[in-house]
């Protein structure tokens, strides 16, 4: 079982998995994480948090790159197929360099070497949750914005295309065939519908769509 600590159990806390064979380091870890106010999840193989872990929540992991059974690299093979988005700091020796830039390839978003600086892995974990946090975010907001476009009649959204290409109504007008008054219409129920102010709101809306999506 994982040695939970700082109340992890709480959904909306950020949790920091730390996944290490080693007991000594796996204890030192814990007890440097939450000292500095973290929720800490602990585990002694990669076998078993894949098993054991809540991969939904909120947070960040602390994975070994060398461990018996299933290696870091594994792991994050593993997780990557579930469509796990959690960020990824390696914790390697200096032997594991090249596979922690192979690991960082394949989306980790740093890597630590040992022995390391506490205040440096703080820093790095905190980058890391926050990361997650922005994600999460902006994934939620692309739900939202697809939500919205989904209450659009097939008319608006041809005029919310035409509009965040920077056309004016009377553009659009010719472009669809309709009258100036009619997409002036369809204009504001777009605008109204997608909860937009002006349209750099739909502008920016309509670039988030276009970012790369975050595993499912």
């Amino acid at each position: 079982m994982p040695h939970s600590v700082a109340a992890s159990g709480e959904s909306g806390q950020p949790v920091v998995f730390v996944v290490d064979d080693d007991d000594g380091m796996r204890a030192a870890l814990r007890r440097r994480l939450t000292l500095a106010g973290l929720a800490v999840e602990a585990f002694p193989s990669g076998i078993e948090f894949l098993a054991r872990a809540d991969l939904a929540r909120h947070g960040c992991i602390l994975l070994d790159i060398s461990m018996p059974g299933m290696n870091g690299l594994e792991v994050q093979t593993t997780l990557k197929r579930r469509g796990v988005a959690l960020p990824i700091i390696f914790l390697t020796g200096h032997a594991d360099i090249p596979s922690a830039v192979t690991a960082m390839r394949e989306g980790a978003v740093d890597f630590i070497e040992k022995p390391f600086d506490n205040e440096h892995l703080l820093a790095r974990v905190r980058h890391a949750i926050d990361h997650d946090r922005h994600s999460r975010q902006r994934e939620e907001e692309r739900r939202a914005v697809l939500a919205r476009i989904g209450t659009l009649t097939p008319r608006e959204r041809e005029v919310l295309e035409l509009v965040v290409t920077g056309k004016t109504s009377k553009e659009i007008a010719r472009v669809l065939g309709a009258s100036h008054r009619t997409i002036e219409i369809h204009r504001g129920h777009v605008m109204e519908k997608m909860a937009a102010a002006t349209l750099a709101d739909l502008v920016r809306m309509q670039l988030l769509l276009q970012e790369p999506a975050p595993p499912a």
